[in-house]
């Protein structure tokens, strides 16, 4: 599984000219998810987002976690961050997982965080979207389950 983690002060995900979902203060996760993704790779990545220390402290140090600054969670599904470009330019999806098993594991995922008391808004699975962010920092950070 691989999740693009990006701090925002704002984001909100547009589905046929509405707005689905929007958050303040907090990330904008881009899931995707490999076919060959356990259980594991879901409890793993959830840990290491709920705890990720992110957020300035009042020194202005990345020290603080979500939970921490009582931040807020847009979760989009997005197959093609496992996208291979090795070969040609046109970009290969074979590690994408099916759309039900993505599907499943990416409602997991959200649900495992928002156990944990966190605020996780979602964008549509399957759809078409815009999505729209001000990012904060920019904070940009790349988690992949396989590469622990």
């Amino acid at each position: 599984m691989r999740i693009l983690v990006q701090r925002v002060k704002k984001a909100n995900v547009v589905v046929d000219g509405q707005i689905i979902s929007e958050t303040g203060n907090g990330l904008l996760l881009l899931v995707g998810v490999d076919k060959e993704d356990t259980k594991s790779d879901i409890e793993y990545l959830a840990a290491k987002i709920q705890n990720l220390r992110i957020f300035n402290d009042d020194q202005g140090k990345l020290n603080l976690n979500i939970r921490q600054v009582k931040g807020q969670i847009l979760s989009v599904s997005q197959f093609t961050l496992l996208a291979d470009t090795k070969k040609g330019n046109r970009p290969g999806f074979d590690r994408s997982a099916q759309p039900e098993f993505a599907k499943d594991y990416w409602s997991r995922i959200n649900m495992q965080l928002r156990e944990t008391g966190i605020d996780v808004k979602e964008g549509v699975f399957g759809k078409h979207m815009e999505i729209t962010l001000v990012n904060d920092g920019p904070v940009t950070i790349w988690l992949d389950s396989k590469n622990r």
